[in-house]
């Protein structure tokens, strides 16, 4: 099952054209700056904005295609939408705000008690929009969306508005939502935490254009692209969990081919996670593993190949790419390091990892 997207149109002073795949279950963030384009595939994706050319459809099912002048309006689409502000009524309780997604629906796949749970939103039922804080109207928007049943969900900006403790608690509800209903979701987002949280296809939007797309763990450790020009930039890797050793206080991750050291996790082995891991963070060196090993304290030495190097002549750093035989890294060093250390394309190095800078990530498999 897949989503395709095919859209062109000219804006005055922009050209719009873009033109993905993305998976049939789980989170697809379209990320890039402000004016870049995403939220204009959000609306055509919606039936909002019809552009001069389109293909677009969900599992084999075409929803609009300009050649065949097929145009399903937004009521046809089985499509929901969840915008930076809730967006609810403000004379009806939450619990009639939700029903209001209900009206309708078509099929019922998707119950009104299965939405309730898996939002946490027993407790506001009875409440009136005015009385909810910002994350919790935003669930309640999330749920109103869910409730009519969609093919696709797209949500744009939906933490945008809110301050980092709010944030902080909506993100374990949104992070349920694909295993919980098995549907593609379309998230817009400036913020790359949110992305690393929340997001397993990735597609950089920039000008109207496609910059690249596919797994965000194959995009996030590529140098040439412009995430690795961020300040938070940073290698993400799925990961099980592989064993705890209570008496170092240390838990093993199994990425791949690649062992990491972390801090202990209250997390049973088995269990998949994702780890990012900063660029700012990974160390760079040369020599012999046992005996580095030996006379520092960090737990993670990896070694690995030098796959790119980009350089940033604004910062005198340079971001360079690392292939540990399947995952990958990215270190940001000074130019002098590249220099210094005589790293080249192909060149092997240690990749130096704190286990305290490997940030560990639970993944949500069932619900």
């Amino acid at each position: 099952m897949t989503v395709f997207f095919s859209a062109r149109h000219k804006f005055p002073g922009f050209e719009f054209d873009i033109k993905f795949e993305a998976p049939g279950r789980g989170v697809t963030a379209l990320f890039g700056p402000s004016g870049a384009g995403k939220s204009t595939v959000l609306a055509i994706a919606a039936g909002l904005l019809r552009p001069e050319q389109c293909h677009f459809g969900i599992d084999g099912v075409v929803l609009a295609d300009s050649e065949s002048d097929l145009w399903l309006p937004p009521e046809r689409r089985r499509v929901g939408l969840v915008f930076q502000d809730a967006r609810l009524f403000p004379h009806m309780p939450v619990d009639a705000n939700l029903r209001y997604g209900l009206r309708r629906r078509t099929a019922k796949t998707i119950e009104f008690d299965t939405v309730v749970e898996l939002l946490g939103l027993a407790a506001l039922l009875a409440r009136r929009p005015h009385t909810l804080s910002g994350g919790e109207r935003q669930r309640v928007a999330i749920g109103r969306a869910l409730l009519s049943q969609p093919h696709l969900l797209l949500m744009d900006e939906p933490l945008a508005s809110l301050d980092a403790a709010r944030k902080a608690d909506i993100l374990p509800y949104l992070a349920r939502l694909p295993a919980a209903l098995g549907l593609p979701i379309f998230y817009v987002t400036h913020a790359f935490d949110e992305v690393v949280r929340l997001a397993d296809a990735l597609v950089l939007i920039d000008g109207g254009k496609v910059v690249a797309s596919g797994k965000l763990s194959d995009l996030a450790a590529r140098a040439d692209l412009p995430i690795a020009t961020r300040d938070d930039a940073a290698a993400v890797l799925d990961c099980t969990v592989a064993e705890h050793d209570t008496g170092r206080g240390l838990t093993r991750l199994i990425c791949g081919t690649v062992n990491l050291l972390v801090a202990a996790q209250p997390i049973h082995p088995g269990a998949k996670v994702r780890v990012r891991i900063a660029a700012r963070e990974v160390i760079l060196a040369h020599g012999d593993t046992r005996g580095l090993a030996e006379s520092i304290s960090l737990h993670n030495i990896l070694p690995g190949t030098v796959r790119s190097i980009t350089a940033d002549a604004a910062r005198h750093t340079a971001m360079v790419e690392i292939d540990l035989g399947g995952p990958a890294l990215l270190a940001r060093v000074t130019t002098d390091a590249v220099s210094h250390l005589e790293l080249a394309k192909d060149a092997p190095v240690l990749a130096l990892i704190k286990s305290m800078s490997v940030e560990v990530l639970p993944i949500v498999e069932e619900y």
